[in-house]
């Protein structure tokens, strides 16, 4: 059993800025997603894509987390809190964010920035799906080092005790998802793109893996105190996480049944 050292948060202070643990994460996921992206962009240039390219959709990716986080929590979560108080959705220094909002915000930026582009949504989501476990990783790291989001009550010999929570021990559930979403997520995308896939299906992948992986960790993760278990014994984040699965079925059937135009080298 280990103990939580409680970091402080703010991991650097230059005068009256306050540098936080959690916006260095986010900064080391999207400086991560960039090199990364332009790494495939350098050794595959039969992709069509150029580093201008990488650099625009950077800037779309990131509002995309952002906004849509940041709506996603509102709406997923605490709903009725904002709603009857609604001038606190911008406090973004309160915390706050949900992957799932965040992952719609990325899609809706991504058609538009295939719009722009002239491509297929398809192309930019088969691109980018193998750079997004990296920047989870980071964001599971900032979980911990926050001693937020932590586990259920459990007694084996790795439990961690939050002393900001209680004196339990419990499933380090960050760690868990920085290894599974982030580690496991990332080489299985990066081994199966690095072949030539029918359109679709890298992005097919990620949806299965990324929620089949995001479903199990919940069994071990604390429900949200506010939200509790909800039908049928299951978390919230475990709904969500339903829907990515089975749109991730339908889209990898689709891509190898109608097989559109191969998308990788």
């Amino acid at each position: 059993m280990f103990i939580h050292p409680l970091f402080n948060p703010v991991a650097l202070e230059l005068g009256p800025v306050a540098v936080r643990w959690y916006g260095l994460m986010y900064l080391a996921a999207f400086v991560t997603g960039l090199t990364l992206g332009r790494h495939r962009i350098r050794t595959r240039p039969e992709s069509g894509w150029t580093l201008k390219d990488m650099d625009d959709l950077l800037f779309y990716a990131v509002l995309g987390v952002v906004l849509g986080g940041r709506l996603g929590y509102v709406l997923f979560y605490k709903f009725a809190d904002y709603i009857a108080d609604p001038i606190r959705i911008f406090y973004v220094w309160e915390g706050g964010m949900s992957f799932h909002g965040g992952f719609l915000g990325v899609i809706a930026a991504m058609a538009i920035f295939a719009l722009r582009r002239h491509t297929s949504w398809l192309a930019v989501t088969d691109f980018i799906a193998p750079l997004i476990p990296a920047g989870l990783g980071f964001g599971r790291i900032g979980n911990f080092i926050n001693a937020e989001l932590w586990g259920r009550p459990t007694d084996v010999s790795w439990a961690v005790v939050f002393p900001n929570v209680d004196d339990l021990p419990r499933h380090p559930s960050q760690l868990y998802e920085f290894a599974l979403e982030g580690v496991v997520l990332f080489l299985l995308l990066w081994i199966f793109s690095a072949r030539r896939r029918p359109l679709g299906a890298v992005s097919g992948l990620f949806l299965i893996g990324y929620g089949s992986l995001r479903f199990l960790v919940e069994f071990t993760r604390e429900p949200d105190s506010f939200l509790g278990v909800l039908a049928m014994g299951m978390s919230m984040g475990q709904w969500l996480s339903l829907p990515m699965v089975l749109a991730g079925v339908a889209m990898m059937y689709w891509a190898y049944t109608h097989k559109p135009k191969m998308y990788g080298h």
